[in-house]
């Protein structure tokens, strides 16, 4: 599949430096403030980000690949994703801006001296590395957008570029079937690069059902929101009705009372034919139950995103890579559904890129599942019924994290992430 391959050692280098070039656009327009702030108990300080980045490539890429000591092994626990949740982040005593730059400028060093002397390996340990930067890149963006901080300069400029037209009747209500049958899901390492929770590649025998074309729009979506949407009490669950309340939900994150909606570092009109966005698993599923849908399982939304109806299998890389859509800040934010990328084998639109797509599923590890290279990227999330997965990336995911086999997973009133959703039924 598109961009799973581990890269020969130059293109690799390259695409570390060019990710961290990216990572550091994110911050330097801003002040030490906002960058060290607090802005959400959602989201970790922009300047933990920096640092987290290279406490992992230094555990990952100097200490367990290159055989070195860490370089900062005080801060270990400081940047230990998984025992300082994002809401305490702001109590540590994580590195300040300066610092944090000097210590990323230092692991890259450390990293590059490393790759000298003992080349690449395999290259996967540095693949991780990579991605692991990229996809913070786009939790920052979430940070940046939740608190209102201003873009990059340049965003302004790609996003005046992201006009295009929407596809005819693209509205997410009209569906497409697909057809019974087995179905390859997930994807092995003998493949390229994949992620644990990806493997181990595995059939599937799905029923038929049906699936949105385009993913639902904000046109779509604000008729649901005018229709009494979030009065109607028949088509929320329990626990999301008592969310809906507690928090006095009325709309999407970033919506306005006036029909506007923060956009790229700025309040607009909202667009009709753009996917709707910062929508919570609540939300989606009360949208998919008024219209008398559901949401698709992820089984389902992989095998509309990859299945060729016609041969009967999965596509290939190029057909793939061809339906890839608004990824890789090319725009710094959603564009009319249809208007980028190829359709999916099965005709689907949009189906990577955009928006992130919210499923029924459960997060859980495929039969066979083995945790690697370590517990807390995947496995220590199995079993909680809270997490809801996420599918195909989203305009502020790298193309390549961005593919149909990517899993992502949070909890269902989460709104900070770019996610929308396609609705399904029964045939």
């Amino acid at each position: 599949m598109p961009g799973q391959t581990a890269a020969p050692s130059t293109d690799l280098l390259f695409l570390l430096a060019e990710t961290r070039e990216r990572t550091l656009a994110l911050v330097a327009h801003l002040d030490d403030a906002a960058v060290e702030s607090v802005h959400s108990a959602l989201m970790s300080p922009l300047v933990w980000d920096l640092g987290h980045i290279a406490a992992f490539e230094d555990l990952w890429a100097v200490h367990r690949f290159g055989g070195e000591p860490l370089l900062r092994p005080d801060l270990a626990q400081v940047y230990d994703a998984f025992e300082t949740p994002r809401a305490d982040r702001g109590t540590l005593p994580f590195l300040r801006r300066r610092e944090a730059l000097a210590y990323l400028e230092a692991v890259r060093e450390r990293t590059l001296a490393a790759v000298a002397r003992r080349g690449l390996g395999d290259g996967l340990l540095h693949e991780l590395v990579l991605r692991h930067e990229q996809q913070h890149g786009e939790t920052m963006l979430q940070a940046i957008e939740l608190a209102r901080l201003p873009l990059p300069p340049r965003a302004a400029e790609r996003e005046e570029r992201s006009a295009g037209a929407a596809a005819p009747g693209a509205g997410g209500l009209e569906l497409i079937e697909i057809a019974a049958g087995p179905c390859a899901i997930g994807r092995d390492r003998a493949d390229g690069f994949s992620y644990d929770n990806e493997r181990p590649r595995h059939l599937r025998e799905l029923p038929a059902f049906r699936i949105g074309r385009t993913p639902i729009t904000n046109a779509t979506f604000l008729t649901f929101v005018e229709g009494g949407g979030y009065e109607r009490r028949e088509w929320w669950s329990r626990e999301a009705w008592a969310w809906k309340e507690e928090y006095d939900i009325e709309r999407p994150a970033g919506w306005t009372a006036d029909g506007r909606e923060w956009r790229a570092g700025r309040l607009e009109p909202l667009h009709p034919d753009r996917p709707v966005v910062h929508v919570s698993w609540f939300e989606a599923d009360a949208f998919a139950r008024a219209h008398g849908a559901r949401l698709p399982t992820e089984f389902e939304w992989e095998k509309a995103a990859t299945w060729d109806q016609e041969i009967g299998a999965a596509a290939g890389d190029e057909a793939l890579a061809a339906a890839t859509g608004n990824v890789d800040w090319r725009t710094f934010g959603t564009v009319p559904v249809g208007a980028a990328g190829a359709p999916a084998p099965s005709g689907c639109l949009g189906m990577v890129g955009d928006t992130w797509e919210w499923t029924a599923g459960r997060f859980d590890g495929y039969p066979g599942f083995v945790a690697e290279p370590y517990r807390e990227y995947s496995e220590v999330f199995f079993g909680d019924d809270g997490y809801r997965v996420l599918r195909g990336g989203s305009w502020a995911t790298r193309a390549r994290v961005a593919t149909p086999t990517f899993r992502n997973w949070d909890h269902p009133q989460r709104r900070q992430i770019f996610a929308g959703f396609r609705i399904a039924k029964d045939v």
